[in-house]
């Protein structure tokens, strides 16, 4: 007897959407059914080396493609692992995979969302694409019992106990009328050297082997087309159909260790990219033996983008996963293989920057992760890593900073800010870019914790243009703006004001003093030295409650008209206390730091604009 269940509501949105979608790629369903049961051969296979048992009778693992004309029904079977009751309505009754109910819910209706399937996991609703209804035999490894689910793909679906000589799963598609093509055995033929040429498991269809049948990273390069190579990446990772591996890494490494690698850098960034959960998307094999998938140790946190294959030949296949995680021999695989990896970006960033600038804007705050966590790859990281500057609009090295410092500049300056245009329209870079400095932009979060730890580069110390002494005066000037004299008497006729903005102001900053950073802005904002940067101090306050009190440091330009006009107002003036605090906000306003008294502001500013009018 069935019983009957509902579906979760996920699973009852994946449908709608299949149901409803355009179908010009309805021919991946097969290429999804293929990929599962290739997943649970290697499941098999791998429950195999503690148990032989579970492959006596049966040892040569395949999957089947047939159909029935007549019938309609096309049928996509395999002997690998099986599925009991529980796993059945687990795996297709329900979504469980992290980030697939935040990712449908924002799906609508087309053919960008049908490429979407498979991405997390549930390929297997692709089959309502060509069928109005779709059975699904299995049993488990080891078991006597079998089950069958059955659904038309529309409310629900049944479960009950059937007769199945042999482990393993069948699918059963009853095709819709427009899905005729499926019933063809040369059509068939062509979709799985399509899309599973690479398997390295036998794919027969009518009985006809199909597939190439070895494992594709075992095969020479020079043997493995393009095409190849994106239906594998497409194989292993999910990918969306839209999708092409930016970087294609295959390699083969021998001596006190040997392994071969398949590794694919993404076009199109994870949607979960920046959950510290999210595992990598590497496969480790053990002589073709799938052991397991995003195992940890074997790619580092700040790669976790990867898509591919390790396949080792030394570690042993009985091993554990959690043996496997503190084994000597995958840090060593670990390590090699990132510096591998880490060459190929450093490669690509000088023979291709363009091509480069596409894959930083995506990943580069994940790469930049290992600045700050992965010491033994710092250096190499310090290589790879690009960065916005007051050089132009394209992406600049580390190195090619260091090859256009200036005569007598001993540091390399930084801004810290949200975006590159906030960097630009920062006053702090005025005297800079007076005097042609270039500054690099950091802009990432992770920004504001590698570089305390990195402290310098090829023995030159980075140096925030926002904390601090600008120490300028070292470097010499390219423009007449700043002659030595006429900076000399423009801070002596500022020192009084000086003295007179402290008094007024020292409840507000920690200090007043005169700037060497500005010269067309009236006042700017820095931290003391002794103090963190000023945006890692909002990003404190905003992402761990920190309430310490801060106060900032108010540099003024002794050069600019509106400091040399309070310079003439008396103490007392009343005119003097309000563009001291007028100054003071608009300091404020360009670092994004909350205004203390936004009325006040508005009233200040308002007498300003009413004098100026009233003096036109």
């Amino acid at each position: 007897m069935s019983e009957q269940h509902q579906f979760q509501a996920e699973v009852g949105r994946l449908l709608d959407i299949v149901t409803h979608a355009l179908y010009t790629d309805r021919e991946i369903f097969l290429r999804e059914l293929v990929s599962n049961a290739a997943d649970a051969l290697d499941r098999l296979r791998y429950a195999a080396i503690a148990a032989p048992q579970l492959l006596e009778s049966d040892p040569d693992l395949k999957i089947s493609i047939a159909f029935d004309a007549q019938a309609r029904t096309l049928a996509v079977s395999d002997n690998g692992i099986g599925m009991t009751r529980e796993e059945l309505a687990n795996n297709l009754g329900t979504i469980a995979k992290s980030g697939t109910r935040e990712a449908l819910a924002g799906m609508g209706d087309g053919k960008k969302d049908m490429n979407l399937i498979g991405q997390f996991g549930v390929g297997f609703y692709a089959a309502f694409m060509v069928a109005d209804k779709v059975t699904v035999s299995s049993r488990k490894a080891g078991a006597q019992e079998a089950w069958q689910w059955e659904s038309d793909g529309k409310s629900g679906y049944a479960l009950a106990e059937r007769v199945k000589d042999t482990r393993g799963t069948e699918i059963t598609l009853h095709l819709k009328d427009d899905a005729s093509e499926f019933l063809l055995e040369d059509r068939l033929k062509q979709i799985v050297k399509k899309y599973s040429d690479h398997i390295g498991f036998t794919i027969a269809v009518s009985g006809v082997t199909v597939n190439a049948g070895s494992a594709l990273w075992m095969r020479p390069k020079s043997d493995i087309t393009k095409e190849q190579y994106k239906e594998f990446y497409h194989h292993v990772s999910g990918a969306m159909q839209i999708d092409e591996p930016w970087l294609t890494l295959h390699w083969r490494a021998e001596g006190a260790f040997e392994y071969t690698s398949l590794l694919f850098v993404p076009q199109m960034k994870p949607f979960d990219l920046y959950d510290p959960r999210r595992p990598h998307g590497v496969k480790l094999y053990v002589k073709r033996v799938f052991i397991t998938e995003g195992l940890d140790g074997l790619i580092p946190p700040f790669l976790r983008f990867l898509k591919g294959v390790v396949d080792s030949e030394d570690l042993p296949l009985n091993i554990s996963r959690e043996m496997l995680q503190s084994s000597p021999m995958v840090a060593k695989m670990s390590s090699a293989i990132t510096k591998k990896v880490l060459d190929a970006l450093q490669e690509k960033a000088e023979k291709h920057p363009g091509e480069f600038f596409e894959f930083w804007s995506l990943f580069g705050p994940v790469v930049k992760e290992g600045l700050y966590d992965a010491h033994a790859h710092r250096a190499q990281l310090c290589k790879v890593a690009r960065f916005y500057s007051t050089h132009g609009e394209t992406l600049v090295s580390l190195d090619g900073y260091i090859g256009r410092m200036k005569e007598g500049q001993e540091h390399i300056y930084y801004l810290s800010a949200n975006d590159p245009q906030a960097a630009k329209n920062s006053p702090q870079l005025e005297a800079f870019r007076d005097k042609g400095i270039e500054v690099l932009f950091m802009t990432d979060t992770i920004d504001e914790f590698w570089l305390p730890m990195q402290n310098d580069y090829e023995g030159r110390k980075f140096k925030s243009i926002t904390r601090g002494a600008a120490e300028l005066p070292k470097v010499k000037s390219e423009s007449k703006k700043e002659e030595d004299a006429e900076r000399e008497k423009s801070a002596a006729a500022a020192t009084p004001l000086l003295e007179r903005l402290k008094e007024i102001l020292k409840d507000e900053v920690r200090d007043v003093t005169l700037s060497e950073r500005l010269v067309d802005s009236p006042v700017c904002l820095v931290a003391p030295e002794s103090d963190v940067d000023i945006r890692m101090q909002r990003l404190l306050k905003r992402t761990q409650d920190y309430d310490a009190k801060h106060k900032h440091i108010l540099e003024i330009n002794a050069r600019h008209p509106v400091i040399r006009k309070m310079e003439r107002l008396s103490a007392n003036d009343e005119l003097l206390k309000d563009t001291a605090f007028l100054l003071l906000d608009q300091a404020k306003i360009l670092e994004g730091e909350p205004l203390k008294n936004p009325t006040e502001f508005v009233r200040r500013m308002s007498q300003a604009i009413e004098k100026g009018l009233l003096a036109g």
